[in-house]
């Protein structure tokens, strides 16, 4: 089964818990605080294919997302990335590795101003270097891991919204834009972000009241739901017959 096709939406990048939707400073994460975990059940044609298991963590340092990804059909697959960030959101390491059915890896880190990737085909093979004229605060968005789109859409939370009366304001049916960043693909390309308001929907059959945002990118749009935490519930590419469902 391949992936990357419909997963060319490009790169996103910079964690930033989304502080902007905490009520206080009693929620506010603490040392080596974990701010997510969970698995995303990834379905084509109503069929689960795969599942990304994946975490969150903020520390002083900055934050760390680690994600694995594996298919539940057809021909076995599996991979693992980890995305470090600073404090302040930029990349400080990313890096990928297929663990089957091939050992292909690749690793994004700053190279004075901008970004070089490292990618092997193998472990032992010299590693081929690809400069991106890219600054170190733009947006990793890797194929086969999902979980970079709630980096993403908090990354929009702090940039575009405000916090009034207790509640997250965000201009509606307004775009964001944002540079990317596919390891996997070895591109860039810009993209934007636009909240959508509120949406009744109905997840494993019971409906729900999420918040609605909207991806735009080259490759088509994508439809992403959280929840009041801002926490990813579910994305429908709808080109592609695709849903992504949190467990």
């Amino acid at each position: 089964m391949k992936f990357g096709a419909l997963m060319r939406v490009g790169a996103a990048g910079m964690l930033l818990v989304p502080t902007i939707a905490m009520s206080g400073d009693k929620d506010q994460p603490k040392e080596g605080q974990l701010v997510d975990a969970g698995s995303l059940g990834i379905f084509m044609g109503g069929h689960r294919v795969a599942t990304e298991t994946f975490s969150i963590q903020q520390n002083p340092n900055g934050s760390v997302i680690s994600s694995q990804f594996k298919t539940d059909a057809g021909e076995k697959a599996e991979q693992n990335s980890e995305l470090q960030l600073t404090p302040n959101g930029d990349i400080r390491k990313y890096e990928w590795k297929e663990l089957s059915p091939g050992k292909a890896q690749a690793t994004v880190a700053p190279n004075n101003d901008f970004l070089m990737e490292h990618i092997r085909k193998t472990p032992d093979e010299k590693p081929e270097d690809q400069p991106f004229l890219l600054p170190t605060s733009t947006s990793i968005l890797d194929d086969y891991f999902f979980i970079h789109r709630e980096i993403l859409v908090w990354r929009y939370l702090a940039t575009a919204c405000r916090r009034e009366k207790g509640e997250v304001q965000c201009p509606a049916s307004q775009k964001t834009q944002f540079g990317a960043m596919n390891p996997h693909q070895r591109s860039s390309l810009p993209l934007s972000v636009e909240f959508s308001g509120h949406d009744k929907v109905s997840i494993r059959g019971a409906e729900r009241s999420l918040n609605k945002f909207i991806l735009h990118s080259e490759g088509g749009d994508w439809t992403m739901w959280f929840d009041d935490q801002f926490k990813l519930q579910r994305i429908l590419i709808a080109s592609d017959s695709t849903e992504v469902v949190r467990d």
